[in-house]
């Protein structure tokens, strides 16, 4: 690996772990067909891309989760607790870790989220961490429903790298989702897959970053 001076992260199992398998439940639970193909780690709905992107509200996303199972009865809290179900929380130790990097590296958070779990999320650092949004972790955190873009596009890498005053080449990004590592590296960027069996205090160890 190459000379880093930046480091941009994912957020979603990389920092606060989420469990798809939980929302896949979930949405059955509710009665939504196909859900393998409506919602997962390598592919999802348009519904979700557009909310992910801010550009329908919390009460458009919620009607079109009630028309994709076809349960207009469905309530405004059944749909959030499913929703919500794949959030799990930052592992011990994480908060640490960033804290470290952020003293040797520019660090960046870069994470595909919406107005729901962003406020689901945010709640949640408050109550178990004492901490009311990731400021404290990173130079600057971008998220995809403040920005109206969202990852694997292009044009939500280039916005951070421009921004920042980045070089590609000195910036390594780490995701879960080999398909926006591969955009990272069509930008220039140097990449590293963050996985269940290889999390990121491995990948920091791996790559001597700390």
């Amino acid at each position: 690996m190459q000379k880093i001076k930046n480091i941009i992260l994912d957020y979603g199992n990389v920092i606060f772990m989420i469990d798809f398998a939980r929302v896949r439940e979930a949405f059955i639970s509710l009665g939504i067909k196909n859900v393998d193909d409506f919602f997962g780690h390598r592919g999802q709905d348009s519904l979700f891309d557009a909310f992910d992107k801010g550009e329908i509200s919390v009460q458009e996303f919620r009607k079109g989760i009630r028309d994709k199972a076809g349960k207009p009865e469905l309530t405004d809290q059944q749909i959030d607790d499913a929703w919500n179900s794949l959030l799990i929380g930052v592992p011990k130790g994480t908060h640490e870790l960033l804290l470290a990097l952020k003293t040797k590296y520019r660090t960046f958070l870069l994470s595909n989220n919406n107005e729901l779990h962003y406020a689901w999320c945010m709640n949640h650092l408050m109550i178990v961490h004492g901490v009311s949004d990731n400021s404290p972790f990173f130079e600057k955190t971008y998220y995809s429903h403040l920005m109206g873009k969202r990852k694997p596009n292009s044009d939500i890498f280039v916005e951070v790298l421009e921004e920042n005053d980045l070089i590609p080449a000195e910036t390594l990004f780490i995701d879960d989702s080999p398909q926006h590592l591969e955009t990272a590296r069509i930008c220039g960027m140097q990449t590293a897959l963050c996985t269940k069996e290889e999390p990121l205090a491995h990948l920091i160890e791996r790559y001597r970053l700390i």
